[in-house]
């Protein structure tokens, strides 16, 4: 028999390779952080043996979900300011907050906060925009979890810096700094096109250019901003972006709600992933993605939970039923956006946007052991006709029973492994009686 690390036994496996493979009474053979066989458990059995099995009867393993647009440290303004339009919500009260308190110390204390939360839904890897990103790789790297963290660029002065040159050279020596890591990819942010001159944004698609790392960027969030590009530019927000050479395969676009036909034709063209935050969108009324022509076209659209202070919380299952229902309401039309799509759009797509495909994003021999087991021993669980239904309509964050990020175990029987929980939380509620007076 060969030698493993650990063995993952599962009624279900949801493989979302290629051919969405599921196995029945499967297991998996994990050694040295990847999966080195997928199978039937009794084949496994024979092939493997293991000092540590986890899973079991009654329990389904997939991949780890990807949310591809969140800003972390905001969970510390979870709560905040609700209820408001998004420029008051930001230009009232969140920008006013972040000014007043973000530090390295606040924003690697709020991050621990948000990889508990999200190792508690299934969340393996996530993008992250903001501010203070060696804080943010940091602690994410302490914590176990995979993640794209992106350098926060803008025109106009904050705390962490005065102009647009001065925020690009930080970003350049966060790339260099984090170019290379197993955990943590370095990744370039401009906000937006009203946030970003045209000079800003073509010094940034220079910068990722010659480090060969991704770009994020907020776009066509809010019909003010189409209506404020319009003014400035003569131009809707993709065909700006578009005609400064900023748009192809390396860009993720966050929200992409007030895009019409002719630029969801150049997304798709260009190869930009999308990043729909539906829940965000919601609570902030910000619109309805076109999700469904989107995808008829041909775009790779994926899930983001945007930040815990416009959602209110960084839940994927959530966001996944969310968005499937929202969008078959929207289109009228009960088959669009169906469960095995929704969990493609979840998992193996959102590695794939950012050229992290080949690593994970699926469960198939070679790959990073980023797992998810989920517990089906649940009366909402029950009785079970389609797994992909289950995962989609019915599952809670709350059934995540145990997650794995490249073969380590950071969460069992929904306990933090990788870090001290309670502390996190302790830390949590102080920093939420400071802000609060």
């Amino acid at each position: 028999m060969k030698p493993a690390d650990i063995i993952i036994r599962a009624e279900h496996i949801l493989t979302m390779d290629r051919d969405l493979n599921v196995v029945r009474d499967g297991a998996i053979a994990v050694t040295d952080g990847k999966i080195v066989s997928i199978g039937p458990a009794d084949e496994i059995a024979r092939q493997y043996s293991a000092p540590e099995k986890l899973g079991g009867a009654a329990t389904v393993a997939f991949p780890g979900l990807v949310n591809t647009h969140c800003h972390s440290p905001m969970v510390y303004f979870r709560g905040l300011a609700d209820d408001l339009p998004l420029r008051d919500w930001l230009e009232k009260h969140i920008w006013p907050a972040e000014e007043k308190w973000l530090s390295p110390e606040f924003v690697a204390d709020a991050v621990e906060l948000a990889c508990l939360e999200m190792l508690r839904g299934g969340v393996t890897f996530f993008c992250d925009m903001y501010f203070y990103g060696d804080a943010i790789a940091t602690t994410v790297k302490r914590m176990g979890m995979r993640a794209v963290v992106a350098a926060g660029i803008v025109d106009f002065p904050t705390r962490t810096g005065r102009n647009a040159d001065e925020y690009l050279e930080k970003a350049e020596r966060f790339i260099r700094d984090w170019k290379g890591d197993g955990l943590v990819t370095p990744c370039a942010a401009p906000h937006s096109a009203y946030a970003c001159c045209p000079d800003t944004l073509r010094k940034t698609k220079a910068l990722t250019e010659r480090h060969g790392v991704p770009l994020h960027i907020h776009l066509s969030e809010t019909e003010w901003e189409v209506g404020e590009l319009v003014s400035r530019f003569h131009s809707r927000p993709v065909i700006h972006l578009d005609s400064l050479g900023f748009l192809d395969s390396s860009a993720t676009a966050a929200h992409c709600i007030w895009v019409d036909e002719e630029e969801i034709g150049i997304l798709a063209k260009r190869g930009v992933g999308v990043a729909h935050c539906m829940e965000s969108n919601l609570k902030l009324a910000s619109g309805f993605a076109p999700v469904v022509p989107m995808l008829r076209a041909g775009v790779r659209v994926t899930f983001g939970t945007d930040g815990a202070a416009s959602n209110n919380d960084l839940n994927m299952v959530s966001e996944m039923s969310t968005a499937a229902r929202v969008h078959k309401a929207v289109a009228k039309d009960p088959t669009v956006l169906d469960a095995r799509q929704v969990m493609l759009m979840a998992t193996r797509w959102g590695a794939e946007t950012f050229g992290m495909g080949g690593m994970t994003g699926s469960l198939e021999a070679g790959k990073a052991a980023d797992i998810v087991i989920a517990d089906l021993k649940k009366p909402h669980l029950l009785p079970l006709y389609d797994i992909y239904s289950h995962i989609v309509y019915s599952m809670d964050a709350a059934d995540i029973d145990t997650v794995l990020v490249n073969g380590r175990v950071l969460l069992k029987g929904r306990r933090l492994t990788a870090g001290d929980e309670s502390g996190i939380m302790e830390r949590a509620a102080a920093w939420g009686k400071k802000i609060r007076g």
